[in-house]
């Protein structure tokens, strides 16, 4: 097996996995740490090492709010270690490979995690590469720089340092990408069959990533689960891109928030305290996202660019769950939702109005739909209308998910059954449910390998059928209890809105 391997800092030395066929190699350094005057800046070179490092470990996560201190979902599913090592030194990678040398050139995955660009880190259990690394393909999860210290903007940022402004978080996954594209070969990868994927704001990293034109060359392949957002009625403020200017505002309050007059005060700082900090700004509305037209990383809105055909033009799958970020129209009656309506669809609310989904009622509003869901199918339907148009595979993820909290099929779930790493949760799946696991990892293990989920699983058996989505043919994969199920596109409500969105 390949437990040592050259980098291009030095060579490494990793651990078997709890399969031995597999070797991990954690706290991989992919750049400098971000600290003193690195903060705030782009990524800087790693440093060299003498002799062979060990990798045995994740390395710190990177600074956020406290883990697994809540009662909420999320801390009851994976965000369980409140004393989980963090630091503002974070710029580290990981991987798992089966390879026995490094000539064997299988395909790589490099993932991004979510959490909200606030929170989250790859050492979360259900990231584990193993089962994939089981299928012959070399995972790597890389960190990034999250909050304010990953995403602040600020006028004198602006003007010091025009090439690299703000959006510190993507620059650190561009980096990694980098270095997996120069590294990789070493660990029995192909870098020349990559493929960047997401979930959640790691979904909208890697729409960020293909709509940057310096990404040209460096991956094959997008993954994008719960990151593409659409709705045909009001935007949610959080899914809209803030420019340079409205981002810069942000940075000089926390800047005033903070004490500081400037970015050598601020620089000088310890993190944990920006951090606490910024923590009370955000839960009053003050929060940083990738800021959009940065003049450098970003230089466009990647959901226009998916749907101009600006983007890297790669294969795409890209799907949601079934219960995440719904959107309604919040109206207090139906003449309320009469009135909202012409507001929305102007003279075509009365056929909007005529849809039983559309006046559906619930505890929040009128006429729920899937945001993930309209933006995903949107922007397929964009690229298919372009000439040499790439293959999109849609996906729905709606089986049940056992728990005494009933929580349905809720924002990130599917995460368990794609690393196929049921066995790590708390929730009492049955043999349905890693059956289901099983297959779901095997059309992403297919995916990455070809750019096309079909073919067999594990097993040797053929998979359902998966075709892409199209205009002409409205296709999508139904992940179910009975596990996947190819269906044609049935609701006439939904065809009506994605005809209507802007």
């Amino acid at each position: 097996m390949l437990r040592i391997a050259n980098t291009e800092n030095g060579q490494i030395r990793g651990l078997p996995a709890a399969d031995p066929r597999i070797t991990s190699f954690k706290g991989i350094p992919f750049a400098a740490p971000p600290v003193g005057e690195n903060r705030w800046r782009a990524p800087q070179p790693a440093e060299n090492w003498q002799g062979i490092r060990d990798c045995f470990e994740f390395a710190p996560i990177s600074v956020q709010d406290t883990p697994g201190v809540g009662d909420d979902v999320y801390c009851r599913e994976w965000h369980v270690d409140p004393n989980i090592p963090m630091s503002e030194d974070c710029l580290y990678l990981n991987v798992w490979t089966n390879a026995k040398s490094a000539s064997e050139h299988m395909p790589v995955l490099v993932w991004f995690f979510g959490g909200g660009f606030q929170w989250g880190y790859t050492s979360e259990m259900e990231f584990d590469g193993e089962r994939l690394a089981r299928r012959n393909i070399v995972v790597v999860t890389v960190n990034y720089r999250l909050g304010a210290l990953g995403f602040l903007c600020h006028p004198q940022l602006t003007q010091e340092q025009p090439d690299a402004p703000c959006n510190f978080g993507c620059l650190d996954q561009q980096a990694g990408l980098k270095w997996v594209y120069r590294n990789i070969s070493n660990f029995g990868g192909d870098p020349n069959n990559i493929t960047i994927a997401g979930q959640s704001a790691g979904g909208s990293s890697v729409m960020y990533q293909m709509a940057c034109p310096n990404n040209e060359g460096y991956f094959n392949k997008a993954v994008i689960m719960s990151g593409m957002f659409g709705s045909p009625y009001a935007v949610n403020e959080l899914f809209q891109p803030k420019s340079l200017e409205q981002a810069g505002e942000k940075g000089q309050s926390l800047f005033n928030y903070l004490g500081v007059k400037n970015l050598e005060e601020a620089r000088q700082l310890d993190p944990f305290f920006i951090c606490k900090k910024y923590s009370e700004l955000r839960n009053n509305g003050e929060m940083f996202f990738t800021v959009v037209k940065d003049g450098h990383f970003c230089i466009q809105d990647p959901m226009i660019a998916f749907q101009d055909g600006t983007r890297i033009r790669v294969p795409v799958m890209a799907g949601n769950t079934g219960d995440e970020f719904i959107d309604l129209i919040h109206a207090t009656n139906k003449d309320d939702l009469k009135m909202k309506a012409r507001e929305y669809f102007s003279t075509q609310a009365d056929e909007f109005l005529s849809f039983p989904e559309a006046r559906i009622r619930t505890d929040f509003g009128y006429s729920p739909v899937s945001s993930p869901e309209l933006g995903t199918k949107k922007a397929f339907l964009a690229e298919n209308s372009h000439k040499n148009s790439m293959n999109c595979y849609y996906y729905r993820f709606i089986p049940d998910i056992p728990g005494k909290d009933n929580p349905g099929t809720f924002h990130s779930v599917d995460l368990w059954f794609f690393f196929e790493t049921l066995a790590k949760c708390i929730r009492p799946f049955e043999g349905r449910h890693y059956d289901l696991a099983r297959q779901m990892c095997d059309y992403w293990a297919n995916f990455i390998k070809t750019g096309d989920p079909n073919g067999f699983d594990i097993n040797g058996n053929k998979l359902p059928e998966w075709k892409p989505y199209t205009d002409s043919d409205r296709r999508e994969l139904l992940f179910t209890r009975d596990g996947a199920k190819e269906a044609i596109e049935q609701s006439e409500f939904v065809k009506f809105l994605l005809n209507t969105m802007k």
